[in-house]
């Protein structure tokens, strides 16, 4: 579902108090409804919630889109290399921490954080 534009989807946010159905033609309209739902999540947390920016877009994304424009080729290479250096014990990139890509030290803290709030979750709620 969502996977071949255009197509129409409700979008799960409110816009002038109601949900608006939205055609889709492109991925950068996806794009457009994603950075309003991270907007919101930001709101939401300056006003005290515990949501995750990640973890909310992540759960909305099936009412209007495929998660397939989420998960690009590079990601999938991160997280795989992420799981491959945790398991073994080995860095990602040669030398030591001062000497990694900061943009691969930054992903590696995201996927570590997500994987925790996870681990987290399935074992309070067992999902």
């Amino acid at each position: 579902m969502y996977h071949e534009y255009p197509y129409e989807a409700r979008i799960p946010i409110l816009i002038d108090g109601k949900y608006e159905t939205r055609t889709f033609t492109s991925d950068d309209e996806v794009w457009d409804v994603i950075h309003l739902l991270i907007d919101e999540t930001k709101n939401q947390i300056k006003e005290g919630s515990n949501l995750h920016i990640a973890e909310s877009v992540m759960a909305q994304l099936p009412f209007f889109a495929c998660k397939d424009i989420m998960i690009k080729e590079q990601s999938s290479k991160d997280i795989s290399r992420f799981l491959y250096c945790r398991e073994h014990g080995t860095p990602p990139y040669n030398g030591s921490y001062g000497e990694q890509p900061k943009k691969w030290i930054e992903k590696s803290f995201m996927l570590h954080n997500l994987l925790e709030r996870r681990k987290a979750k399935v074992q309070t709620n067992g999902k």
